[in-house]
C-alpha cells in the first residue's frame, strides 16, 4: 500500500493503520518462442526422353500380341454391356467353390459329434453348480 493510500486510510477512520512493507514483485519471465520448423519435401525430377530417341543398331525391335478383347454380354432391356469374366477366372472360382462345399459337407460330422460331447460336459457342470447352490441355500435357511 502506498504511503499516501494509507494516510487517507488513517484520516478517514481515525486509526493508525501499519502496513508492513512488500517487496517488489519478481519481473516477469518472458518466454522465447522459436516457430517449428519442417524439412519441406522434394522429389528428383523425371527425365523425359526426346521424341527423335532411337535404338542403336543391331537391336531388333520386340513385337507385342494384343489381347483380344474381353467378351461382353448384351443385356436387351436395360441396353448394357456386361463384361464377362474370362475363363481362368471362371476356373478358379469354381475351384474355389467346390472346395469350400466339400470341406464343409464333410467336416460337419465331426463338428456335430465334438458339439454333442460339449453341450453335455457343460450341462452336467452347470446341474452340479445348480444343486450345490439349493443346498447352501436350504442349509443357510435352516441356521
Amino acid at each position: 500500500m502506498s504511503k499516501r493510500l494509507q494516510q487517507q486510510v488513517s484520516a478517514n477512520l481515525g486509526l493508525k493503520i501499519n502496513v508492513p512493507a512488500v517487496p517488489k514483485p519478481l519481473p516477469v519471465m518472458e518466454i522465447e518462442f522459436k516457430p517449428p520448423e519442417a524439412r519441406i519435401p522434394g522429389y528428383t525430377p523425371m527425365v523425359i526422353p526426346p521424341n527423335n530417341l532411337e535404338a542403336p543398331e543391331g537391336v531388333e525391335e520386340e513385337t507385342t500380341e494384343e489381347q483380344p478383347a474381353a467378351p461382353k454380354m448384351q443385356i436387351p432391356v436395360l441396353d448394357i454391356q456386361m463384361p464377362l469374366p474370362t475363363a481362368e477366372v471362371v476356373a478358379t472360382a469354381t475351384y474355389a467353390a467346390v472346395a469350400a462345399v466339400a470341406t464343409t459337407t464333410l467336416a460337419t460330422p465331426f463338428f456335430d459329434q465334438i458339439k454333442k460331447k460339449l453341450t453335455k460336459f457343460l450341462q452336467g457342470k452347470i446341474d452340479k453348480w445348480k444343486e450345490k447352490r439349493k443346498k447352501d441355500s436350504s442349509e443357510s435357511l435352516k441356521k
